[in-house]
């Protein structure tokens, strides 16, 4: 029996790799996927690594106030520019706009409105640049109460010494627990795309070619030779496998040489997770091909539902920003489960037994959706 299964999937693994379009889904194109996708999700990112750039623009004279507002603001971690420094054509995502006579009506004690305009949503970090504006604002109200409660006088040198003085309430904090950052550019793009494309692969070469060999009765002939069913399904899924194994596998060395994905420390899990992955996407490949009648239809049901559950399953975007209904609905898709082990082990740097509830459920729907493409298993 195992000298039949090891038959039939070093042949039909041979036969898949001469395929055009099979090399070019495998080892071409999540190339380009992981370059785009890793490049739009750079930016899911609240707060990157890098000290963001904030563009002052003055309508007025400047003057001390202005300047107490910028020692805030790059207090809240900014890099404060010029309007007038910079060369023409330069933008900034960034822009506070102080408005003419914006120190003599704070001191004259009449209300002032800043204007800020940031390229971009909330995605991307609109919440935090708020929560750091005002803060900062509001730290320069409140010396300025100081000032006036002293009955000193508004000017730079005691707004300095306003800025130095120690806090009477302050605030202890710590530590609750890991802060669970959502993976973004590439850290999310290079394992997003293998599991997309490993699904996508499955579930139209895998399907398209049982389909084929239907059409052409050549599962009849191998009907016909003394292999049992159960010999001639398993050598079926072994191809695929084989297939999608070559597939991982090369996503991981270029994730890592080329586009410098650290992968942790748990290797040996996370080879577990992508192996019991690749073995329920290629059942799910020999399923979709007992059902499909014809190559169009493995086609086109292939690579909507490669796409509606690589979208669902957090293989596009981080699943954290996505809402609260879709981060639910992922914990019952294959996708999901494999992204959020793979996340679990690479991203949040959690010990190897968060991923055994995805590897459990893996195998499980590996179990059930190898016995049912048994039962529908069709030589003709």
């Amino acid at each position: 029996m195992l000298r039949d299964i090891l038959f039939i999937a070093t042949k039909d693994l041979k036969f898949l790799l001469k395929q055009k379009e099979t090399l070019l889904w495998t080892f071409v194109m999540p190339i380009a996927f992981f370059a785009l996708i890793g490049h739009i999700t750079a930016g899911f990112s609240s707060s990157g690594s890098s000290t963001p750039s904030l563009l002052i623009t003055d309508e007025g004279d400047g003057g001390f106030l202005r300047d107490h507002v910028e020692q805030r603001l790059e207090n809240q971690g900014y890099r404060i520019v010029h309007a007038d420094t910079i060369p023409d054509g330069v933008t900034y995502l960034r822009n506070l706009t102080f408005p003419q006579g914006f120190e003599s009506s704070i001191l004259a004690g009449n209300p002032v409105k800043l204007s800020f305009r940031r390229e971009g949503s909330n995605i991307t970090g609109g919440d935090y640049d708020q929560i750091r504006l005002l803060r900062s604002i509001y730290t320069v109200i409140g010396d300025l109460i100081v000032l006036e409660q002293d009955d000193l006088p508004a000017n730079e040198l005691n707004l300095r010494d306003v800025a130095t003085l120690p806090r009477t309430l302050t605030l202890k904090t710590e530590l609750a627990g890991a802060r669970i950052i959502p993976p973004t550019g590439f850290d999310q793009a290079v394992p997003g795309t293998m599991v997309m494309f490993t699904l996508l692969i499955m579930l139209t070469s895998g399907a398209i070619l049982l389909v084929i060999e239907r059409d052409q009765g050549l599962l009849r002939r191998l009907a016909s030779a003394p292999m049992s069913r159960e010999s001639i399904v398993l050598g079926k899924w072994g191809a695929r496998m084989g297939l999608g194994f070559i597939q991982l596998t090369f996503a991981m060395i270029v994730g890592a040489v080329v586009f410098k994905v650290n992968w942790g420390q748990n290797l040996p899990m996370l080879s577990v997770v992508l192996i019991t992955y690749g073995g329920l996407t290629a059942m799910l490949g020999i399923l979709l091909g007992n059902l499909a009648r014809t190559e169009a239809q493995a086609t086109a049901v292939g690579v909507i539902a490669s796409n509606v559950l690589a979208a669902l399953g957090g293989c596009w975007w981080p699943i954290e920003i996505t809402p609260n209904w879709m981060q639910q609905l992922a914990n019952f898709l294959p996708t999901g489960w494999a992204m959020n082990a793979l996340h679990q082990l690479v991203s949040f740097g959690q010990p190897a037994s968060s991923a055994v509830p995805y590897v459990l459920l893996l195998l499980i729907s590996s179990i059930v959706v190898g016995w049912i493409a048994a039962r529908t298993f069709r030589f003709q």
